[in-house]
């Protein structure tokens, strides 16, 4: 009897085991149920496009990411004029939306020049609101600087070059003047004379 009893005990401990390993390569080897799960990157946010004008270096419009704020804003447009910045009036903190116009205020005597799009889709300055264009040839170093990418050294190389040279006879002649090129002259279209 005691024998039948390890013959029973060994046959289902055989077919226990048996049952086990069929199971484990049932498991194994069926095809998955379900969908399969598909790990997407997360979208890239669309850039924002910001106008920023006023006393920085080079006004226009900046494609800045969505979490941008003001500062980042006048480090696109190259900063703060040297001179002629009142800071206390912005908030350089202040966050920026898609299609934000920001004015940085300054202590110029001139009016900060409005820029346009022009016919020819082409960006054109018109005269100063004030219809007062900077004279060249009698204009300061500080008031040069007021106007669009002039900066202090700039400023002073057509203050220099007019000294040793004399009046400019046209405003084509500050073309003369090292630092200033045709891109510079023409954003100062209309916003300077020779007063002849």
């Amino acid at each position: 009897m005691k024998t039948f009893f390890s013959t029973l005990a060994t046959m289902l401990l055989g077919i226990m085991l048996g049952l086990l390993i069929a199971g484990g390569l049932f498991l194994t080897t069926r095809s998955p149920s379900g969908q399969q799960v598909v790990l997407l990157p997360s979208p890239t946010p669309k850039p924002i496009q910001v106008y920023v004008t006023g006393a920085v270096k080079h006004p226009g419009v900046f494609l800045l990411p969505r979490d941008s704020r003001a500062r980042d804003a006048i480090l696109a447009a190259g900063g703060f004029m040297e001179e002629g910045v009142d800071v206390n009036q912005i908030n350089l903190a202040e966050v920026m939306t898609d299609g934000k116009h920001l004015e940085v205020p300054g202590t110029s005597p001139f009016a900060t020049p409005q820029l346009t799009i022009g016919g020819s889709g082409l960006l054109v300055t018109p005269t100063p609101p004030n219809g007062q264009a900077v004279n060249i040839n009698t204009a300061t170093k500080e008031q040069l600087e007021n106007l669009p990418d002039i900066g202090a050294t700039t400023a002073q190389a057509i203050v220099d070059y007019r000294e040793e040279n004399g009046p400019f006879a046209t405003i084509e002649d500050l073309l003369k003047v090292p630092g200033i090129g045709p891109t510079t002259l023409e954003k100062l279209q209309g916003l300077i004379t020779t007063g002849s």
